[in-house]
């Protein structure tokens, strides 16, 4: 124990420690009134790992902490613990269903009653195979017993008290391969697999279909009763089934064919009536359709309503009064509100387009007309997006105005006051970013709209150009046909008399009538021109100017405003002035 004999107070705490009575070298008692029962501390036994219920397996110790090993006292024998710092004895790998064990080492004197009665602790010994080699196979009843008797490996064995090297051993304990394990594991894992068999078998039985019922066999009287059943609007299916089973059997003859034909036909008298049901359902579906539609765009009109409100908030004017956490509330309503109308949006144009897909080559309407709507809604949805390029620009400047005055403030101030500027720089900045990254989509969504703009613009130009061409083609074949006539019309008078003097001033006044009627409020002249000089840029302000004044009865010229702010719009009233005239 690394402790003098010279110190018999030492010698005796250790042995107390250990749960043994202490004794001298020569076997006397060093305390004569030692009772082994007690351990150092009062009222605590001392750990033996033969007491009864604990068997020779301590329980389960931490991996981070070295495992201590007692001495093990046995009738014939004492088994001493291996060194606890020596790393632990190497062992195979375990064969599936290892019940055996190889123990090695053994004493030359050793029996199979010793073997029996150090290992028989660890579980029910089945058989001992011991060689002369000083090494046997021992094989318990059950698995776990195995990992009991590798416990002992490592420990050195004495036969009673002698010192003899034939009677003293160490011991090295491992798994062994044998058959009758091999054997018994692949039986057991057999009947685990049939049991999971018969598991999946009764869950596939429990979740199948029930089998439909048996098929009568063909008889006069059955004939009959189908017969009626088919009659049945409610009795139908199962009578059909029937039906289709009689004439797949061959029960058709010459004999039962008009019985069969009388059946073929009550079964064809439903087609109507199934006809019925399907037009009745889907005219149910349109209506539904058609409900949905209609409160989408409700809900679709309203969502603009509040985003027009929430643009005008926007606005310089109305803009400057609003404090901080004010404007940040509008913005992040405003952004808010979008994307639900843009959503809705999506949603009721994907409805739309739906029913377009549907409908047939005679419903569908002049081309051209439909490229007009469509220009028309991507030049409100491009209007849409310049307002709110123009209310970010106006929130960008508020804020750089911020930073500017806090800036200022900044210089002014007290040193102790810095961090605080500094944060709020920061917060300023990283505002300021967001609004930049939001204009910069904003912007490429104006550039993508524009794109789409320009393209429907060549299509209807292609459009013009082949009106143009149709026009000249009739023009022509009307002047060969009638040339005589067309000598004593005066042609120029009528032209001279009526306020459009050409083809090209009527292309200008339809262009401007479907641009002012997507602007109700009005338009400037400069606006108005800057929307035709794209589509043909030798287009001036004056020539629009005249041409709108001498339609009076379709454009109306209006001063809006009050002040330094009054500005001259003009305005489409087409359909006032057919009433009137």
């Amino acid at each position: 124990m690394g402790l003098p004999m010279s110190d018999p107070a030492a010698w005796t705490t250790a042995m107390n420690n250990l749960g043994m009575a202490p004794m001298g070298m020569a076997g006397q008692p060093l305390l004569p009134d030692f009772d082994p029962a007690l351990g150092m501390m009062t009222g605590i036994p001392p750990i033996n790992p033969m007491m009864p219920g604990l068997g020779i397996v301590p329980p389960p110790i931490p991996p981070d902490m070295p495992a201590v090993k007692e001495i093990i006292h046995c009738k014939s024998c004492t088994l001493f613990p291996p060194n606890p710092h020596l790393p632990p004895p190497a062992t195979r790998e375990r064969p599936p269903g290892c019940k055996t064990v190889f123990v090695g080492g053994l004493p030359e004197n050793a029996t199979e009653q010793i073997i029996m009665e150090v290992f028989e602790q660890c579980g029910e010994v089945i058989a001992i195979r011991k060689s002369k080699k000083n090494f046997c196979h021992i094989r318990f009843a059950e698995e776990f017993m195995v990992d009991k008797a590798l416990y002992l490996s490592g420990y050195r064995i004495r036969l009673g008290s002698s010192t003899d090297k034939k009677d003293t051993g160490r011991l090295h304990v491992d798994f062994a391969q044998a058959r009758d394990d091999l054997y018994e594991w692949e039986c057991k894992q057999r009947m685990l697999a049939r049991e999971e068999r018969h598991r999946r078998r009764l869950e596939e039985e429990r979740f199948r279909p029930p089998s439909p019922p048996p098929v009568v066999h063909y008889s006069d009287h059955e004939c009959s009763v189908v017969a009626e059943k088919l009659k049945d609007d409610t009795k139908f299916s199962e009578a059909i089934q029937t039906l289709l089973t009689w004439i797949e059997r061959g029960e058709v003859n010459r004999r039962t064919a008009n019985n069969f034909y009388s059946m073929i036909q009550s079964a064809n008298s439903h087609i109507r009536r199934l006809v019925n049901e399907k037009a009745a359902h889907e005219k149910e579906m349109e209506e539904a359709k058609e409900k949905f539609k209609l409160a989408l765009s409700g809900i679709l009109v309203q969502f603009e309503q509040i985003v027009a409100v929430y643009h005008s908030a926007s606005k310089q004017k109305a803009w400057d009064h609003f404090t901080k956490a004010q404007r940040k509330n509008i913005s992040v309503w405003c952004k808010q509100a979008e994307e639900m109308r843009n959503i809705h949006n999506d949603e009721l144009m994907g409805i739309r387009r739906e029913e377009e897909m549907e409908m047939s080559d005679e419903e569908i309407e002049d081309p051209a007309e439909m490229k007009e709507t469509e220009e028309s809604a991507l030049v409100s949805q491009v209007e849409a997006l310049k307002e709110e390029n123009d209310s970010l620009r106006w929130q960008l400047d508020a804020y750089r105005n911020e930073v500017e005055l806090l800036k200022q403030e900044q210089g002014k101030a007290s040193r102790d006051e810095d961090t605080t500027k500094e944060q709020q720089m920061k917060l300023l900045q990283q505002a300021l970013q967001g609004m930049q990254k939001h204009l910069l989509k904003v912007q490429d969504e104006y550039k993508k709209r524009e794109a789409e703009l320009e393209k429907v613009r060549e299509e209807k130009l292609k459009m013009e150009t082949l009106l143009e061409n149709l026009k000249e083609q009739e023009s022509s074949t009307s002047r060969v046909c009638a040339c005589s006539q067309e000598k004593e019309c005066p042609v120029e008078k009528t032209l001279s008399n009526s306020p459009v003097k050409s083809e090209r001033e009527v292309l200008l006044v339809g262009i401007i009538s479907t641009f002012l009627h997507v602007h109700p409020f009005g338009a400037s002249i400069e606006y108005i021109c800057s929307y035709l000089q794209r589509l043909d840029s030798k287009i001036c302000t004056a020539e629009v100017e005249v041409l709108m004044t001498r339609l009076q009865n379709t454009f109306r010229q209006e001063l809006s405003g009050v002040g330094a702010s009054l500005e001259k719009r003009w305005k489409f009233c087409g359909f006032d002035g057919l009433k009137m005239t």
